[in-house]
């Protein structure tokens, strides 16, 4: 199938400063694209060249195999638009910022804007917002109505710039949400540019890493999340990556000696000196120890606790410093906060070697 979107070769340079080099990226029709790295990486640069906003310095870009030139951007932003980390809005109403570019339009009625807005204001959960004036609400949903001036538009492609930073859990939930339900329904293909791991593996079918410029890897969801590597380890310096001393076990599995007489299971055949990373998610909390088929049981006391949108994410000092990764209704149902003890317990066949 051809890409929707593709960079070949593009670079993009500021003042002599490399902000992209060499791209060469592949964006599936229909499918949200998550562009990951940290903040710096380029992926802003990225997403206003696919938006026609900044011609490369050098290389090509394709748009349904046609090429784009700088002469033939608006054809690209007739296709695409781009949602921005901060939106700039218009001294008016939210019904007026959302309908301003359908007015633009002259085969529109007003009857006919007025039902595309409405529309766009259920899916972000903004109806009976309508006569609010848009730069008196809060930063969420603020960002909701720009998702909302977007999608009222209707293009093939939407770009998101980190849509979620910032945002408290109930707004990220809601824009999420709305991404998935567009993707879903509507079939637009969507990439969004984040430096959330949990966000791009939660919503995203496939992922680009990005490092400096560089797209370092690309592949589906389960290509990136699936096994741990070293780009990965490297933007986003990986919780819970242990080393030390593995010996074999009788039964083919490994026992990794990471100091402070503690040891690590994992079901790798391997000796001598290694690193293992076991991610957050993989960590099951409970208040109690309990009988199950997992090697892994530490106990621990909670350190800190951090929001991560839709989840939380636990530092547990057992013995070493730990990250577990929960809902905030476990959360709120096991009654943690900083001091609580509790028992972390995952299995052998999670651990990862690095």
């Amino acid at each position: 199938m051809i890409p929707i979107l593709q960079l070949r070769d593009v670079c993009k340079t500021f003042d002599n400063i490399s902000a992209l080099k060499n791209v060469n990226l592949k964006i599936d029709r229909g499918k949200i694209t998550s562009l990951l790295g940290p903040s710096g990486s380029g992926k802003t640069t990225l997403l206003r060249i696919l938006a026609g906003l900044e011609n490369p310095t050098s290389g090509n870009l394709f748009l349904k195999n046609t090429q784009i030139t700088s002469n033939e951007q608006k054809i690209l932003r007739q296709e695409a638009t781009l949602v921005f980390q901060k939106s700039l809005f218009f001294d008016m109403t939210v019904f007026s910022n959302i309908a301003y570019g359908l007015k633009l339009n002259e085969d529109l009625s007003k009857e006919e804007i007025s039902n595309k807005v409405n529309d766009a204001l259920i899916l972000v959960r903004l109806e009976g917002f309508e006569e609010r004036r848009a730069k008196k609400l809060s930063g969420g949903e603020q960002q909701r109505v720009s998702l909302a001036r977007a999608l009222v538009l209707n293009r093939e492609i939407l770009l998101l710039d980190e849509p979620t930073v910032n945002l408290d859990p109930k707004n990220v939930s809601i824009i999420e949400e709305t991404i998935i339900r567009v993707n879903k329904e509507k079939k637009t293909t969507i990439v969004l540019a984040t430096h959330n791991m949990f966000q791009a593996e939660a919503i995203s079918q496939n992922v680009a890493l990005i490092l400096d410029g560089t797209v370092k890897q690309t592949g589906t969801r389960q290509d990136i999340f699936g096994n741990s590597n070293k780009y990965l380890t490297s933007f986003s310096r990986l919780e819970n990556v242990f080393s030390g001393d593995a010996t074999i076990n009788e039964d083919g599995t490994s026992t990794i000696n990471i100091g402070d007489n503690l040891n690590i299971y994992a079901s790798f055949y391997r000796k001598g000196k290694v690193s293992v990373h076991v991610r957050p998610e993989d960590i099951l909390v409970s208040t109690e120890s309990f009988h199950s088929s997992a090697l892994n049981v530490f106990s621990g006391i909670i350190t800190a606790i951090s929001d991560h949108g839709s989840v939380v994410w636990l530092s547990v000092d057992a013995g070493r410093k730990f990250s577990a990764q929960i809902t905030k209704k476990s959360l709120t149902a096991m009654k943690l906060s900083i001091g609580s003890k509790i028992y972390l317990t995952f299995k052998a066949s999670v651990v990862q070697i690095i």
